[in-house]
């Protein structure tokens, strides 16, 4: 089959110019960005559509050219691709799961360790001049983690390196997942209700769609302990942003790790930026250099099995 492939945004994984899209089929066209209104003119001919977190509405879709055969979203989640409208095209819609995994488990707990260490705020007295963590006596929180209990909400390929990593640092387990299972190596699964209630650190790590979006608010923070860290490294939309910052500005939870926002890039007049308990990052979870390498690899081999007639990672 036809392996003709365009790549619609290509800069969002190839950032640094480190990163070859070239060898992903035997014709390739890459484009670095693709503004909405260019969508339809850039797919005409192609049989290969390669996105990455990009928005592509149901209208679009429905307008695409019987050329288009596939569409790869180059990552995990495919929220922003609609399933209806590629459902009624006929396109197949494929993912690369787990490239990333571990990697973005490591992220969650580097953002884990430096909330129980007051990390950023130890940089930012470093930052003012202000020495009196060594001077004096130790002037902020520093807490084991051994002995805490860490809440997972998903189980998927992420989740479980985290857990993995988690179990090894001595940290009790629970986990809510959408379908019930009975507990296994020393994981207790359990209610979204209990997890909250009961954890010290909450790491979320499910999809984002209709049943998901704000899945903390304003109610699910009030049920989580005062001493209790939030850890986001999954979609921003999963925590109404808004609930978040006023539980964080009057201790409702102590403090929270964020790998992503409601909106990205995020606003340069979002208070989190200077909040002394929150660590935020630029989403940088799937970014590191080996990473994308391996996604790039993974979309060669999601091609090469579209053309060989069995699709693989096929989501719709």
């Amino acid at each position: 089959m036809n392996d003709k492939t365009v790549v619609l945004n290509g800069s969002l994984v190839n950032y640094d110019g480190n990163i070859d899209y070239s060898q992903i089929a035997s014709e390739v066209v890459i484009y670095n960005e693709t503004p909405e209104d260019k969508i339809l003119e850039r797919v005409q001919g192609f049989t290969i559509v390669v996105t990455k977190e990009m928005k592509v509405s149901g209208d679009i879709i429905r307008k695409f050219p019987d050329s288009v055969k596939m569409i790869c979203e180059a990552g995990t989640g495919y929220n922003n691709i609609d399933l209806h409208a590629v459902r009624e095209k006929g396109i197949i819609l494929c993912n690369i799961p787990a490239y990333s995994s571990q990697r973005v488990a490591h992220t969650a707990i580097l953002l884990i360790l430096n909330l129980a260490s007051s990390m950023q705020k130890q940089i930012r007295m470093l930052s003012e001049g202000n020495h009196d963590n060594f001077h004096k006596h130790l002037m902020v929180d520093h807490v084991e983690l051994n002995g805490k209990t860490l809440g997972v909400i998903g189980y998927g390929n992420i989740a479980k390196e985290i857990i993995k990593v988690a179990q090894a640092l001595g940290m009790e387990i629970l986990v809510s997942t959408r379908t019930p299972r009975a507990n296994e190596d020393k994981i207790h699964f359990t209610t979204k209700e209990e997890v909250l209630m009961q954890s010290d650190f909450i790491s979320l790590n499910c999809p984002l769609n209709e049943s998901t979006k704000h899945i903390i608010n304003k109610d699910t923070l009030a049920m989580m302990k005062p001493t209790a860290y939030l850890i986001n490294t999954a979609r921003g939309a999963l925590i109404d942003e808004k609930a978040l910052i006023d539980a964080l500005q009057n201790s409702v939870i102590a403090g929270a790790g964020l790998d992503v926002q409601e909106v990205e890039p995020l606003d340069d007049a979002s208070p989190l930026y200077t909040m002394d308990n929150v660590i935020i990052t630029p989403h940088m979870g799937w970014r590191g250099l080996e990473t994308r390498q391996r996604l790039v690899s993974l979309i060669t081999d999601n091609i090469r099995a579209f053309c060989e007639g069995q699709p693989i990672n096929r989501v719709g």
